[in-house]
């Protein structure tokens, strides 16, 4: 197939999901005394969070590249009338997760890693995140259900499924595993949305499945 822009503009998803790993990895080096299998990934972004100029530096392209790739996943899938209705309202809902996520975490950030939420600040940063997590288990079960009915793109419910299911993995998990090991089940929600966003970027990038007759289609 012969790619446009917004078919390579995609491959951010990847950019966005590498930016934020390498993140993931490197930034505890700024944080002494940081546990990442007792403490949240948030913890390393924390305003007085001796690690907050490299997190920033390091995931600096991950806000941004994610809110790129599911823009254009959405206004690509709207275009040509991918898959099912209910496919694109999961991808929409997708969409605006990403951009809730994007803006709501860089207006509230956590103020103080490992502090108890008392501020507005850290009250409308759990409000984010629970519009992040709420948005993204819908979206995610809109994308299911459509990957497997007629005409749905069962790849993309397949990996919706796993999305979900490491989601559901972190919830469930910091209520039943010790404290110390709060941060290993926490990594498991953090890194589901931002590993779709990856894959709906490859997808994008491979034009999504297309029938013989031009239109879009599932597989």
């Amino acid at each position: 197939m012969k790619r446009k822009l917004i078919n390579w503009l995609g491959l951010t998803g990847v950019v966005a999901f590498v930016s934020y790993t390498l993140a993931v990895v490197i930034s505890p080096s700024a944080f002494p005394g940081y546990n990442w299998m007792e403490q949240a990934v948030s913890d390393l972004s924390a305003e007085t969070a001796p690690s907050r100029m490299l997190w920033n530096q390091i995931a600096a392209l991950y806000g941004v590249c994610s809110v790129v790739c599911a823009t254009c996943v959405s206004i690509y899938i709207s275009e040509n009338k991918v898959s099912t209705p209910l496919f694109r309202i999961g991808m929409h809902l997708f969409s605006i997760m990403n951009w809730i996520s994007y803006v709501g975490y860089a207006m509230f950030p956590l103020a103080d890693s490992g502090k108890e939420i008392a501020s507005f600040q850290e009250i409308m940063h759990m409000v984010v995140t629970i519009a992040v997590v709420l948005l993204s288990i819908v979206s995610l079960v809109c994308l299911i259900i459509a990957g497997f009915k007629k005409d749905g793109i069962r790849g993309i419910g397949i990996w919706a499924a796993v999305a979900l299911l490491m989601m559901m993995v972190g919830a469930i998990g910091k209520g039943a595993v010790p404290p110390q090991y709060f941060g290993i089940v926490e990594r498991f929600s953090v890194f589901a949305a931002v590993g779709f966003n990856a894959v709906c970027g490859i997808y994008l990038f491979m034009g999504f499945p297309v029938k013989s007759d031009g239109c879009a289609a599932g597989t």
